[in-house]
């Protein structure tokens, strides 16, 4: 499906016309269209690829997809949800809906103590049009709710009031069109070494290469659904990977790390006798099957059979071992007789390379047989249900090559085993597999948070939520001996539901382990020892016994904290207990993505140092469309965000909290107005007595919104305690110094400069990076001031490395404030 219908919003009596395309061999021509799922006839409406609508009654609202068949198959397109407006009725209310955000810690708002503070916002919800017609399947950004009009409110704080914008009041404008990337990293799946120089197509088109170090970004095309990557080593040491990767959909990147499978060394077979290579021999364990090679069953392209010495290379990513689900191809999902894409579970996939010795000429075969273990499939409905697939590397689907059955009279003398046999030509270069298809289906429900409080407000978008299927072995169900396919969903708002295999029987039958990342970043999932609190695992007993929840550590401290295991038990509908997720039946997924974040749900955060942002002009950085436009905002450019740290070495016998503070410079329209504060913690160098470092983000200099005049932003940096600067980085003092104007810095308890416009680096103590993910550039930067170094990356803070200022603190006496505290209590005397 190349073209899918999109979501309208109309007034009754309008019209709408919704459009889909499928491309394929044949072309396809039969196309049906569907409203809630019913059929609509197609005399009555007199559609093709294209449905159209006139004059909307209220009752002709939900949803609508096309399906398209041919001889060879049918596909669906992804629904598309139509609103219908009563006359008079907004789609877009002009009073925002409440937002909160977290205010400095001087700020308490009432008497209780609280800090939140509502800013309101916009939904982005699409508004209504009365476009018609062709020009409805061209890409029409469409209009949108978004922000008419904000005021600038001054909040009181201790000493002092703080500014902050709020939004007044919503209306419809043209809709936010940020950019959506997939980025990340190939590496080999053993080895760690990056793919350099590796090809990149989408679909059928190159669209570009890896980096040196094995980087790649691709824009994801408009109204893409799938987004189904192929990368391919040009020095051929590695199987094509061909990856179906998750993407946001609102905007900004999503990191994803590729692992490639290493090609297995090529054996020498003679084409004139029968062969028979083992399948997942490698790990020690009986092999999962064979191909067998009759004589004479390799062929030249021309069809002529090949008799001499052929160099073949057979790779099998062996599912009875968990570190190749990372490698694994494609999501095992292929296209139904009806169009729906459904899943397989996997029992293995190989890859076949065969080559003439000396000319390296490839070969294809003529028909051979795939001969697998039954005693390998422990669940004995499969032995029924196993085919062979092979992928297709445009659409990222597995097409159906053949039946396995069992053998006939085939088992050799002394053979204790019972093959299923299959048969299958080799006609071209693509990825085998032994699969099932798999209707025992469920949905999980996963919420990423920002911190481990789990405020509902304080959700994280954009996290890849990773969930991979286990099948436990007999008796030891927290022992799984395979994995049988592997989901990625990225965050929304309300979170992600994963698609998993799961068995209403036994609650052990099927089991998930699960992960998320954040640009790179591992996110920590909440603890199921010494003692299991379903408080803050977010499930309810006696549903959460049932799941048997078990992080990552449970049984071993020394472990990562960044994963979980549950049993894939399917909700009960009698049991009222087990009703409110986080598992749901596959026909709920509807319940399950608006589900609200009262009901059950498992739960990462985010690991932090000690850290707090506060924006004048309120933004969530995990949803590029609530950027709002105005000469006070931190990121002046939606399209492109630019991060900006400052190294700072505090010598002193703890850790201290440290501030920047960011105010207009240089600009007519900002000078001496707040743009922002930043906290964070300084981290305790592991190598270095009574030595901490801190990377503490700054409003980078450069363009404000509507991009005319350069700001200087002028930072203070100031740690609490009682510190004094002690020393300045050379290189940065006489930087500032050639650029004028010069910050006062009198103060010998803080350091302030009028940052630079240019993107300095380690040398100076400051660390830029760019990116159209703002949260993805700030990963990056910090990874690289903790380092202390321009293109390297750490977790572990080396204070004395790359530093731009060094303050020595000391305790100080009782009853004494801080410079840090005076600032707080009396700023203007400060």
């Amino acid at each position: 499906m190349v073209l899918h219908p999109k979501a309208k919003v109309r007034v009754a009596g309008q019209e709408v016309t919704f459009c889909c395309k499928a491309s394929g061999t044949p072309v396809p021509k039969k196309y049906y269209w569907y409203h809630n799922g019913t059929l609509l006839e197609r005399k009555l409406h007199g559609y093709s690829s294209r449905l159209a609508l006139k004059g909307l009654a209220l009752e002709q609202a939900g949803t609508y997809h096309c399906k398209a068949s041919s001889e060879a198959g049918a596909i669906k397109s992804a629904p598309a949800q139509l609103t219908v407006l009563a006359q008079g009725q907004q789609s877009c209310k002009s009073e925002p809906e409440p937002s909160l955000v977290e205010l400095p810690s001087e700020c308490p708002q009432d008497a209780t103590g609280s800090r939140y503070y509502n800013v309101g916002r916009c939904p982005p919800a699409p508004c209504a049009s009365s476009v018609g017609g062709r020009s409805e399947c061209g890409a029409d950004a469409g209009r949108c709710c978004g922000v008419r009009r904000m005021e600038l409110r001054d909040v009181p704080c201790a000493g002092s009031s703080l500014p902050i914008k709020v939004v007044a009041e919503c209306g419809c404008g043209p809709c936010a069109q940020p950019r959506v990337l997939v980025q990340g990293r190939v590496t080999a799946a053993d080895t760690g070494e990056p793919l350099r120089f590796g090809q990149i197509f989408l679909g059928g088109r190159k669209v570009g290469f890896t980096g040196y170090k094995g980087s790649f970004t691709i824009e994801v095309p408009p109204d893409t659904q799938r987004l189904v990557a192929r990368f391919v080593d040009r020095q051929q040491r590695f199987v094509d990977a061909i990856k179906v990767l998750p993407f946001n959909r609102r905007g900004g990147a999503v990191y994803q790390e590729v692992k490639m499978l290493r090609k297995k060394e090529p054996v020498e077979l003679d084409g004139s006798r029968v062969n028979a290579i083992p399948l997942g021999e490698e790990s020690g364990r009986e092999p999962i099957g064979e191909l067998l090679l009759p004589a004479g069953a390799f062929l030249r392209p021309s069809g002529e059979v090949f008799n001499g010495t052929v160099k073949a290379s057979v790779t099998f990513l062996d599912p009875r071992d968990m570190a190749t689900a990372s490698a694994a191809s494609s999501d095992l999902s292929f296209a139904d007789a009806d169009g729906d894409i459904v899943p397989l579970r996997t029992y293995g996939m190989f890859a076949v390379e065969f080559r003439e010795q000396g000319s390296g000429a490839a070969l294809q075969t003529g028909p051979v047989q795939v001969r697998m273990d039954a005693g390998q499939v422990w669940m004995p409905e499969h032995l029924q249900k196993m085919k062979l697939w092979s992928l297709n590397p445009e659409t990222g689907l597995w097409e159906e090559e053949g039946i396995l059955q069992p053998a006939e009279g085939s088992r050799r003398k002394r053979e204790e085993r019972t093959f299923l046999v299959g048969n299958l030509e080799i006609r071209e270069r693509r990825l085998f597999n032994l699969d099932v298809p798999e209707d025992r289906r469920c949905f999980v429900k996963v919420r990423a948070y920002s911190n481990e409080k789990f405020n509902p407000y304080e959700q994280l978008e954009g996290v890849v939520i990773s969930l991979v299927n286990l099948e436990p072995q007999p008796g030891y169900p927290t022992n799984p001996r395979a994995w049988g396919r592997f989901d990625s969903v990225v965050t929304g708002p309300n979170g992600a539901c994963l698609p998993a295999f799961c068995d209403g029987q036994r609650a052990d039958a099927y089991s998930a382990y699960v992960t998320a990342t954040l640009g790179g970043e591992e996110l920590e999932a909440v603890a199921s020892s010494p003692k299991l609190n379903p408080n803050a695992v977010g499930v309810s007993q006696p549903y959460l016994g049932k799941l048997g929840y078990r992080r990552s550590d449970h049984d071993d401290p020394d472990l990562k904290k960044t994963a979980f295991q549950i049993n894939l038990a399917k909700p009960d509908p009698n049991n009222v207990d087990e009703t409110n997720g986080p598992v749901y039946p596959y026909r709920s997924l509807q319940e399950c993505e608006q589900a609200p974040v009262s009901a059950n749900h498992l739960r990462f955060y985010r690991v932090e140092v000690d850290k707090y942002e506060y924006n004048v002009v309120p933004f969530r950085e995990s949803d590029l469309t609530s950027w709002t436009g105005d000469y006070l905002s931190w990121w002046p450019n939606p399209q492109e965000f630019r991060a900006c740290f400052i190294k700072v070495q505090i010598e002193g016998p703890q850790e201290y909290m440290v501030r920047s503070r960011n105010v207009g410079g240089s600009h007519p329209r900002t000078r001496g107005q707040l743009y922002g504060l930043r906290d964070t913690r300084s981290v305790r160098d592991m190598l270095l007595e009574n030595t901490s470092g801190a990377c503490v983000e700054f409003k980078c200099s450069g363009m404000l919104f509507d991009q005319s005049l350069v700001d200087r932003t002028l930072v203070s940096i100031v740690p609490q305690g009682s510190c004094h600067r002690s020393a300045v980085n050379g290189l940065l003092r006489d930087y500032l110094s050639r650029h004028p104007p010069v910050a006062d810095n009198n103060h010998t308890a803080a350091f302030s400069m009028l940052a630079p416009v240019d993107p300095l680096g380690h040398n100076y103590g400051i660390y830029t990076v760019t990116d159209q993910n703002p949260r993805l550039a700030k990963e990056i930067a910090i990874g690289r001031c903790f380092d202390g170094t321009s293109d390297g990356f750490s977790r572990e803070m080396k204070a004395a490395a790359g530093t731009a200022v060094t303050f020595t603190c000391q305790e100080r006496p009782p009853g004494r404030e801080s410079f840090f505290q005076r600032l707080l209590t009396a700023p203007a005397e400060a």
